[in-house]
């Protein structure tokens, strides 16, 4: 198969994606890699050729890739995730709305141009979580403790663009980051960025049956196959605070191999659909994942370019 991924500077170095392109192109696949922030790219012509099998995205929230994967996709190539999908989750506050819309179990959200307009929020609803709408990697997330927090010295940052803000859920400092892999969910745990000074070792952890459930539903919802949700534990059960298209799939065994193996499927056209799937190597019974295929076996995959 032929390949495109689009990759930003920041990811250029990153296992994900430069670990599953190397991967890929043992296995006798051609990978070509465009740098959106760094390519002179004919998208015009490049694009409507269609010499590619699928194109795959690890960029930025904000960056300019998004916008050459909905481009192959307006003219009928396979992207992976999905362009439409993305888009709907690389937007926090659209995000929001969809999952609530669908019963996803996220925090009431709000969204104001400035920092400073929350302050019209009653006093019950701080300590509050504000983040930027188009941010990624946890970058300028901030706990603001009460509305006069919102201005002055270490109060959220605002680049022109959409904030939003949810009520802070009381959990451990421990964030639970669940993978999907085309269908197979895995479980980590790290150290919350609200808490920094919380001694967290990032590990995979057991994923119970109704967090499984929430994630295989995020991935119904939004129409992902690779994805991760970020899940706090709190005192009225799971919550839902991020999701992720095309994460680091950090702890995840042999996550290389996974990811390489599922871009493969997805670029064929035999992709699960955003289906929730096992853990460890077992399924997960969740009545709101659509069924997924088996994993594809990891060894001797290959095929002709």
């Amino acid at each position: 198969m032929r390949l495109c991924f689009l990759v930003e500077e920041q990811y250029r170095h990153d296992g994900m994606p430069k670990d599953v392109i190397r991967q890929l192109g043992a296995w006798g696949h051609q990978v070509d890699v465009v740098r959106p922030g760094r390519s002179l790219i004919p998208i015009s012509e490049s694009i409507r050729a269609g010499s590619h099998d699928a194109w795959i995205l690890k960029t930025v929230s904000g960056g300019p890739g998004l916008t050459l994967l909905e481009a192959a996709a307006a003219v009928g190539l396979t992207t992976v995730n999905d362009a439409r999908a993305i888009r709907g989750v690389r937007d926090k506050a659209l995000a929001a709305v969809i999952a609530r819309t669908h019963g996803l179990p996220v925090p009431v959200t709000y969204a104001a141009a400035r920092a400073e307009e929350f302050a019209e929020l009653p006093g019950s609803a701080f300590p509050l979580v504000v983040k930027p709408a188009d941010g990624s990697s946890g970058r300028a997330v901030r706990l603001v403790e009460s509305p006069g927090r919102l201005t002055g010295p270490g109060a959220p940052e605002n680049d022109g663009g959409l904030l939003i803000a949810q009520p802070y859920v009381p959990n451990s400092g421990t964030d639970l980051k669940v993978y999907c892999v085309a269908g197979e969910l895995y479980a980590t745990e790290r150290c919350s960025p609200l808490h920094p000074g919380h001694d967290v070792p990032e590990r995979q952890v057991p994923l119970t049956a109704e967090v499984a459930g929430i994630a295989a539903e995020v991935g119904a919802v939004f129409g992902l196959d690779l994805y991760g949700v970020d899940v706090l534990l709190g005192p009225d059960g799971p919550v839902v605070v991020d999701i992720n298209d095309f994460p680091s799939f950090r702890q995840v065994p042999d996550a290389v191999a996974r990811v390489s193996a599922a871009v493969l499927r997805l670029a064929g056209g035999d992709g699960v659909g955003g289906a929730g799937g096992g853990y460890g190597g077992q399924r997960v019974p969740a009545a709101a994942a659509r069924t997924a295929p088996e994993t594809v076996p990891l060894a001797a995959i290959g095929g002709d370019r």
